[in-house]
């Protein structure tokens, strides 16, 4: 099939005659509702006999198709119902619209001059729109089953009633739809008129709170020719979107299709979303029109919901049998539900109002009356006295019909609207969910879920699709066209760190770390991204950061790519990728190395550090001493080798290269706790040296973003860097303080100079930047403190790009797969500076007796309680010596290789015998009470014999 034509508008048919005709043949003649008074007014004095009611809609249109058969069929179930309007017939007024805002217009006065009490249509929102103001003159409601525009819902129109749903939810439903597939524009085609631009304009307003937009939008006029929707269609594929919103009138929407056929358009990677016209159409024809259906195969298209209730089964049974529809094709779709239930409607309501009492009368308008040789009889238009009343009537009604409930909310919509979703594929659609104001997307009946409570629908769901080009997989919803304009990258043209990013004279224009990194993740993407870089800044200063975004948010350019900052404030105007590099502010300052000293072996420890540790030698060597002089022989001898002796002993452990064993135990657990204590001692000693022989020292006070707020010496700042803001805003810091700074050049000079010299105290940057200046400045700067903000290095896109989204994953994946350390290897190698700094007074690495006391405890009580039990048992000892008889024990026995002169008893010792007891081999004195115990036992062995 070569395509679809766009019908010429309109026309009455045959077939819309006879129908015409076959309820014309229903009217009654006008003076059926008699004339009283004076012939202003005309009344009925009781229950009326009959009522007229018009009809307006285009009878040869896909919902014209279906309007009519259904508006007869109501009026004769109405008629022939007993219960309803007792002893009162319903005429019809029909008139033929054709598809024609004047001659809706004319055809709207005719029907007017036949004093109707109510008017159902018109399905066309421009002509009910003109109409409106008719009825709001003459006080008729006028009752539309066709008509979605939402604005007709306005106070301007206050006696307009929509009997269908509103296009308010319709584009609620589609942009529920774009948000549960995750894409982010649109393109809208639409018919350039009421129905169209307002149901649009709804639909933007609902993408946008799901922070998507309409891109593009594509309007075409009513009754446009094919080239005109192909040169429409070639102009919309041009851009980046491929979700596709057709929002058009039945009647001429399939030639939408028919062109995007030939384009191509209609290949996978498309998205096509066609709003309630679709199903209307394809549901009015029988048979299935194949060619048609092979322009359709995977669209996505939104259907009135209208519950399954025998009521409605039964209509459906009934259709094909109208007598109405004499040969015309099928034309069901449900504006015959709601057009059979709008008549439904009115009986209901003047019943109602028949039972209160209501009159229907009507009075002349004092405002319309015949000019001289005026044709129009603008006289013989009527206002409904009772209208204000019958329309309170009709918004108060509350009956199921054939679409469901039939009840109206605040704002005059029907309540519980509610849409299928369906999937076109093969020779007809599928239902993969549904759609409703209470419960959004969800694959449940709205009728079920009304059930439940609310929080209990927010699980969105919908079925499987297949897309166009038979895939399954949700397509991404945009692409870079082939004839599409490259993206425009703003790269800030530095004069500094050119590592990073800088203008090159070889394709593509740029270089440096960041450009890298963007081209490897942009290859890694799945499709094409054409794009140009253009350098932002005049070469001669760094341009400040904040600008850059601000022109990729305001549309100058698609996207910034280089060394730009991930803050808040930046992130409320565009959107950021994955960060490639970690970053934050840092201070550096400057530093110099500490002068020698040939007494800095000295420095290490504080003098009352010496002075303990020195003490403890002594006192730990006198402690050992004591302990092993009674079994050791290396700890005895003449005084002057023993008092050598300790000495030696106590400082040798220093380097555990004493010569002496020790053999007792009291003296070997109190060696290994002082020789555990020497080792912390030895450690921390060669560590304070090492840094003090190695660090370098502040030049100034600044030791870290506390010391420097607290300050008033001036900082420097890169140029350009949003440190600046950061500083002034967040920090609080006066801008006269802050110094721009160009170059590593300057940061240097500054840096040396010092704030006396006209210089900086210290420079506050990001943390990448200090890592690379202290590199190329032989660490002749350090950082002081700790980062005090935590950030990173972003490309910048327009808010809600999809670039961003993949170019993120593609960054992760750089960062798993290793080429991000390998880029950053090529173009940030440099040497890392230690980061061992000394304050500005020197006395930062020094040791002080606070430090190590816990262990001078820990071996000081070692040593008391070895002293201790040392003594108990030297005491023990002793008095088992003055215990024995001291008659049968000689004095030289005791004071042995002693020049002595007479006999004394152990009873009568003194300290200086203690002393000299103590002072005995261990082993000596074990012999002497070894030999006295078996010098007891002969005697009395000897008594026995």
């Amino acid at each position: 099939m070569v395509g679809f034509l766009i019908p010429k508008p309109c026309h009455i048919t045959t077939r819309g005659k006879i129908l015409f005709f076959i309820v014309f043949s229903m009217w009654v003649p006008m003076e059926v509702i008699g004339r009283t008074g004076n012939g202003n007014a005309s009344s009925s004095s009781s229950r009326p006999s009959s009522v007229k009611i018009g009809a307006l809609f285009t009878y040869d249109s896909v919902i014209g198709r279906a309007a009519g058969p259904a508006i007869a069929a109501a009026v004769d179930d109405v008629n022939s119902d007993p219960s309803i309007l007792p002893g009162t017939t319903l005429n019809f007024v029909i008139r033929d619209t054709n598809c024609s805002g004047f001659v809706g217009t004319m055809e709207a006065l005719q029907l007017m001059e036949n004093e109707v009490v109510a008017a159902i249509g018109p399905q066309s929102s421009g002509i009910a729109h003109v109409i409106s103001h008719v009825v709001n003159e003459l006080n008729v409601p006028l009752l539309s089953f066709g008509a979605t525009d939402p604005t007709l819902t306005s106070l301007q129109y206050p006696y307009f009633l929509r009997t269908t749903q509103s296009d308010y939810y319709q584009m609620h439903a589609v942009a529920d739809l774009v948000e549960y597939y995750g894409w982010r524009e649109v393109i809208a085609i639409f018919v350039d008129d009421d129905y169209g631009r307002n149901g649009i304009s709804v639909l933007g307003d609902a993408l946008s709170k799901k922070r998507a937009k309409i891109s593009y939008k594509a309007p075409f006029s009513p009754g446009a020719s094919r080239s005109a929707i192909n040169s429409l269609l070639v102009g919309a594929n041009l851009m980046e979107s491929r979700v596709f919103v057709v929002h058009v009138n039945p009647d001429t929407g399939l030639t939408i299709f028919s062109v995007a056929k030939s384009l191509g358009m209609t290949a996978g990677s498309y998205v096509w979303i066609a709003t309630d016209w679709l199903p209307s159409v394809l549901d009015s024809t029988e048979p299935v029109d194949i060619d048609t259906m092979n322009l359709l195969q995977g669209v996505v298209a939104l259907r009135h919901h209208t519950p399954d209730t025998d009521l409605k089964k039964n209509f459906i049974s009934r259709w094909k049998n109208l007598k109405y529809k004499e040969n015309s094709p099928s034309g069901f779709n449900s504006y015959a539900l709601y057009a059979y239930d709008s008549v439904w409607l009115v009986a209901h309501a003047l019943d109602a109002l028949l039972n209160e009492g209501g009159k229907f009368t009507f009075s002349n308008d004092p405002k319309l009356h015949d000019t001289n040789g005026s044709m129009l009889n603008l006289s013989s238009l009527r206002v409904f006295d009772g209208g204000q009343q019958f329309l309170q009537t009709l918004l108060r009604m509350n009956f199921t019909g054939l679409s469901g409930e039939i009840r109206f909310d605040a704002d005059k919509n029907l309540v519980n609207p509610a849409y299928d979703v369906l999937n076109i594929g093969g020779t007809g659609s599928r239902r993969i969910g549904y759609w409703s104001n209470y419960s959004g997307l969800s694959v449940v009946a709205p009728e079920i879920l009304y059930t439940k409570p609310s929080n209990s629908c927010s699980n969105r769901h919908l079925y499987s699709v297949i897309w166009p080009g038979e895939i399954t997989a949700t397509p991404r919803g945009w692409v870079f066209p082939n004839n599409g304009m490259p993206l425009r990258i703003a790269v800030p043209n530095r004069v500094s760190y050119n590592e990073f990013v800088a203008k090159d004279k070889s394709p593509p224009g740029v270089k440096g770390y960041c450009i890298d990194v963007f081209e490897a993740a942009v290859n890694l993407l799945p499709y094409p991204v054409p794009h140009n870089y253009i350098m932002y800044g005049n070469g001669k200063r760094n341009p400040i950061y904040n600008d850059i975004v601000q022109q990729v948010a305001l549309n100058k350019f698609d996207a910034a790519v280089g060394d730009i900052t991930i803050v808040t404030n930046r992130t409320k105007l565009v959107d950021f990728t994955q960060p490639y590099m970690e970053s934050g502010l840092v201070v550096v300052a400057p530093v110099q190395k500490l002068k020698s000293s040939p007494w800095a072996f000295l420095k290490p420890f504080t003098i009352p550090m010496w002075l303990v540790t020195g003490g403890f030698f002594l006192f730990v060597g006198a402690v050992v001493w004591i302990l092993e002089h009674r079994f050791n022989n290396e700890f005895r001898g003449p005084p002057s080798q023993q008092l050598v002796t300790i000495v030696w002993f106590s400082f040798s452990t220093m380097f555990f290269s004493h010569r002496e064993n020790t053999v007792s135990s009291l003296g070997r657990v109190v060696l290994i706790v002082w020789l555990f204590v020497v080792l912390i001692i030895n450690s921390s000693y060669t560590a304070s040296l090492t840094s003090i022989l190695t660090v370098q020292q502040l030049t100034s006070q600044i030791e870290g973003i506390d010391s420097l707020i607290s300050s008033t010496e001036p900082i420097g700042v890169q140029d350009g860097s949003f440190a600046w803001n950061y500083l002034v805003d967040e920090l609080k810091i006066a801008e006269s303080r802050l110094v721009k700074l160009k170059n590593m050049e300057e940061y240097s000079i500054a840096l040396a100079r010092g704030p006396k010299g006209g210089g900086v105290a210290a420079i506050v940057d990001e943390l990448p930047y200090i890592e690379l200046f202290m590199s190329k400045t032989n660490c002749e700067f350090r950082t002081v403190g700790q980062e005090f903000t935590k950030s990173g290095w972003g490309f910048a896109f327009q808010r809600d790009s999809p670039l961003a989204i993949d170019l993120s994953t593609a960054i992760l994946q750089l960062s798993e797969n290793g080429d991000l350390q390998k880029i950053h290897n090529k173009w940030l190698t440099y040497n890392e500076c230690s980061m061992d700094l000394s304050p500005a007074d020197g006395g930062g690495s020094r040791l002080s007796l606070k430090s190590f006391w816990g262990l001078f405890l820990i071996c000081g009580i070692a040593c008391f309680l070895a002293l201790i039990f040392f003594f108990c048992r030297v005491c023990g000892q002793f008095r088992r010596f003055g215990s024995e008889d001291e008659e049968s024990i000689e004095t030289e026995e005791i004071v042995h290789d002693t020049s002595t002169s007479g006999r004394r008893t152990l009873r009568s010792t003194s300290f200086k015998d203690l002393i000299d007891f103590i002072d005995r081999k261990e082993a000596e004195i074990k012999e002497i009470l070894k030999r006295r115990n078996s010098d007891n036992k002969r005697p009395s062995q000897s008594s026995d014999g």
